[in-house]
């Protein structure tokens, strides 16, 4: 029998996007029995596993519309981004705006509770090495999976730190291929689908390593695949434009965005069906 997986990656603001993408599978009967995801990806995740129908987008899309209006995550005033960067040394936003919403939504619950498998990656510190979330309380994991490095501070859980699952692996496929999925929908947030260009600017530099280390990985999990595993990467409609610098925190595009997401791949799947 097919076992499918939705694989959610990272990506910041941009992972509304993937509140588009699911709504087009959701209305096409296109369901879960696994979802695995990375940074923005878990958070996502979580909520589809969490409620694994078409209820789920609705609720996302609350979510999202509430980060919109309050921009609270990423939205704060430079000079408390500088106070807090000289204060803590290590990053420039706080998690509790986020932790404090999925508190309010999963408070108590355990990977146990949900209703299909769930599993989230980070990067631990001290292990340097990626780290599996498979059991106890979701909402720490995912906070963990979110870490994203000098923007929000590594997550402490039973005495080790983390960082961004997108470190070690941003889109993961083979997670599910480990875990019995022989179909994938990949969810994720449009780099994979544009060319790299040397940088040109010190800031850049950063961002195309970022760039490389994320598109090694997945095109080396995607040439291993086994054969009979049926992977759909979807279309997110997110243009260079959507993906400047300063897109990690630029909340006025995400209703437009998830529009997009949608409409693009609405007409991947219709196609795919034919």
């Amino acid at each position: 029998m097919s076992r499918t997986a939705f694989v959610l990656g990272g990506g910041g603001l941009l992972g509304a996007v993937e509140v588009g993408m699911l709504r087009a599978l959701f209305e096409r009967g296109v369901v879960p029995d696994v979802v695995v995801g990375t940074s923005v990806g878990a958070l996502n995740g979580l909520v589809v596993a969490a409620e694994p129908t078409s209820a789920c987008v609705t609720r996302l899309a609350d979510l999202w519309r509430e980060v919109t209006e309050s921009n609270d995550v990423y939205g704060a005033p430079a000079w408390r981004q500088l106070g807090r960067a000289v204060q803590t040394g290590t990053h420039l936003h706080s998690a509790q705006p986020l932790r404090d919403r999925l508190d309010a939504l999963f408070g108590g619950v355990v990977f146990a509770d949900l209703p299909v498998t769930f599993q989230c990656c980070a990067a631990s510190i001290e292990r340097a090495s990626e780290h599996w979330f498979t059991n106890g309380p979701v909402v720490p994991a995912v906070i963990a999976s979110a870490a994203v490095p000098g923007l929000l501070p590594p997550a402490e859980i039973d005495g080790e730190h983390f960082l961004d699952g997108g470190i070690v692996n941003s889109v993961p496929v083979g997670r599910a291929v480990e875990l019995g999925a022989d179909r994938l929908y990949v969810l994720q947030v449009g780099r994979l689908e544009r060319p790299l260009s040397a940088p040109r600017r010190p800031w850049d530099v950063a961002r195309v390593s970022f760039e490389i280390a994320r598109r090694h990985r997945f095109h080396r999990e995607m040439s291993q695949l086994p054969p009979g595993v049926e992977v759909h990467l979807l279309p997110s409609a997110v243009s260079e434009a959507d993906d400047r610098q300063t897109s990690y925190r630029d909340a006025s595009a995400v209703t437009r965005r998830v529009e997009a997401a949608y409409a693009a791949s609405a007409a991947y799947l219709d196609e795919q069906s034919r």
